[in-house]
């Protein structure tokens, strides 16, 4: 078993875990740690427990100190660069037939990391060149999908609100066209689908909800009697708990309540 803080990057990113040590690390606290790209910033977000070494990525990393006023200044500074350098590098993008999202410095200013949508894969060998000569630092270029597009920019859902993807959601999991089905939504591609241009996120956690409801009730093409007499289920309401039954005797298609549906054997 690990004892472990979870820590996040930025508002919704992913939480990873670290080694909070001795140090009096608790939930809002900000930490400077160590990743893979190097010494980041970040805010614990899950205060300490202990998991199970199937829940962490071994070797497993220590907090290396606790985060104060200089480097909150430190990272302010590297967000205003970081703007700098995307009004800077727009031109430049758009003349690979790249679309420029973001610009990210590290903590320690040893990397700028620039997130760019494209069609198919690019060759920008040169663009990377090209930017090395200017900032003279290491450069990432990292292509993200239309969905990392949309968490990086945020917008207002169908919903109304603020999407899911850009307030709290840390991870994408697959969406089907057999969730909105089960849900008995519109097939309609622009009644589904999110900003992104893909299914709308809040299909896949709602998705469970709907198969343990579906469950409870008969289901379709089954033979049910009802108070109006036999008939068969043609189609389920899991939010509003009824069944829509077409009566034999009446040749009607009726929308009952579940307790007054029988599955027949």
């Amino acid at each position: 078993m690990y004892s472990v803080v979870g820590v996040r990057f930025k508002p919704a990113g992913k939480i990873y875990y670290f080694d909070p040590s001795d140090l009096p690390i608790d939930r809002e606290h900000s930490v400077i740690v160590e990743t893979a790209r190097g010494v980041e910033y970040g805010r614990v977000v899950t205060q300490k427990k202990t998991v199970g070494e199937k829940d962490v990525v071994l070797p497993l990393k220590k907090v290396i100190r606790m985060a104060g006023p200089s480097d909150a200044e430190i990272v302010e500074r590297n967000r205003a660069d970081a703007k700098e350098a995307f009004a800077t590098c727009l031109p430049k993008f758009k003349d690979y037939k790249m679309k420029l999202v973001d610009v990210e410095y590290t903590f320690d200013r040893n990397k700028i990391i620039f997130y760019f949508t494209a069609e198919g894969r690019i060759d920008f060998r040169e663009l990377l060149k090209v930017l090395a000569g200017i900032f003279r630092t290491r450069i990432e270029l990292r292509q993200i999908g239309v969905r990392d597009e949309a968490k990086i920019l945020g917008g207002i859902g169908p919903c109304g609100r603020i999407l899911c993807c850009s307030s709290f959601l840390g991870d994408f999991e697959p969406v089907s066209i057999k969730m909105a089905k089960d849900q008995n939504l519109s097939l309609n591609p622009t009644k589904i689908s999110g900003l992104c241009g893909r299914l709308m996120c809040c299909l896949k956690y709602e998705h469970d909800n709907y198969e343990s409801g579906k469950d409870k009730l008969p289901g379709v093409g089954s033979q049910v009697a009802t108070s109006y007499g036999n008939g068969k289920v043609v189609g389920l309401n899991v939010e509003r708990r009824t069944v829509k039954v077409h009566i034999f005797e009446l040749s009607k298609v009726m929308e009952l309540p579940t307790d007054d549906v029988v599955e027949m054997e």
